[in-house]
């Protein structure tokens, strides 16, 4: 029975690690992260997801076509009781090339934001900043992050909420100063999927609140509806990740992506049937000639305000 319970655990392994490299394979592809010759700066906070990118990286290194190096960077922020021994230790016995970059934010946050509010948009403000300067120091290509499907759907929906715009986060994104890509190597993942497999590998797991911080409990309201969805609608998420890959500008609202002011009819190429053409039309006298004038008048918008008095 212990075998037949180890064959079946094996069996399950297997299948989530076959789907979690068929995902991040697709869309590696599907948005072109990775080229011949990249050195792929994989950022490693010592969360599942980053645990995760780093072992589909490395596989990726192996399988590809094409060649490419990985490099582990790891930030460590000087928040308190932090075990730094755990993050290099790891990466030794990977044999992985790492580089641990030591930076006092934590300090700088602590200054700067008043206590019982979040700390977690300037951390990352700082983190980013950090770690998009040492790839340039290092000569680094691509800058990989750990975000993944329930991430950037999240990100989409605290921004449609609270800041009333439709963006998230791309799969793949030039940086605003032009001298860096973020590639998403997990944007194609769900995260039950990559914290059951961080289970199954026992990585070691390092928490993201050490700091005393908790994560924005707007996004922890986000994270609860998706939950949610999971449960009684499944398949909702990745509809509306698929949805941001099909966008339709005509049928939004954004003047900047679309022309709505020159919009001009055209009649001189053959019509599209319509459904009332196969319709009885009882209304009309078909036999007569139905002829329509047009007197253009300049619009008044008065008729259409009610009168207060």
């Amino acid at each position: 029975m212990t075998q037949e319970k180890s064959n079946t655990d094996a069996y399950a392994f297997n299948k989530l690690r076959k789907k979690i490299r068929g995902c991040v394979g697709k869309a590696v592809a599907d948005y072109n992260m990775i080229e011949a010759g990249d050195v792929i700066m994989a950022c490693a906070s010592g969360g599942k997801d980053s645990h995760v990118m780093i072992d589909m990286l490395l596989h990726l290194q192996k399988t590809a076509p094409i060649d490419f190096k990985v490099v582990v960077v790891n930030l460590d922020q000087k928040q308190p009781d932090f075990p730094a021994h755990i993050l290099p230790d790891y990466f030794e016995a990977l044999g992985v090339p790492y580089y641990i970059i030591d930076k006092d934010t934590f300090s700088v946050v602590q200054a700067k934001i008043p206590e019982g509010k979040t700390t977690c948009g300037l951390c990352s403000r700082l983190r980013r900043g950090t770690l998009y300067a040492f790839a340039e120091k290092i000569g680094a290509t691509k800058i990989a992050l750990g975000h993944h499907m329930d991430d950037i759907v999240e990100t989409l929906f605290l921004s449609l909420f609270f800041n009333g715009k439709l963006k998230a986060m791309p799969p793949k994104l030039l940086s605003d100063d032009r001298r860096n890509i973020v590639i998403r190597p997990l944007a194609y993942c769900r995260e039950k999927d990559l914290l059951q497999y961080a289970n199954l590998k026992a990585y070691p797991i390092i928490p993201c609140n050490l700091c005393g911080s908790q994560e924005n409990l707007q996004r922890q309201n986000i994270k609860a509806m998706l939950n949610n969805w999971d449960t009684h609608s499944p398949g909702r998420v990745e509809n509306v990740f698929n949805a941001m890959k099909e966008v339709a500008p005509s049928q939004l609202c954004d003047t900047k992506l679309f022309n709505f002011t020159d919009l001009t009819i055209d009649r001189t190429g053959e019509a599209k049937p319509y459904a009332f053409e196969e319709a009885e039309i009882s209304s009309t006298n078909l036999n007569q000639a139905v002829e329509i004038t047009f007197d253009p008048k300049p619009f008044n918008p008065k008729p259409f305000v009610k009168n207060s008095a």
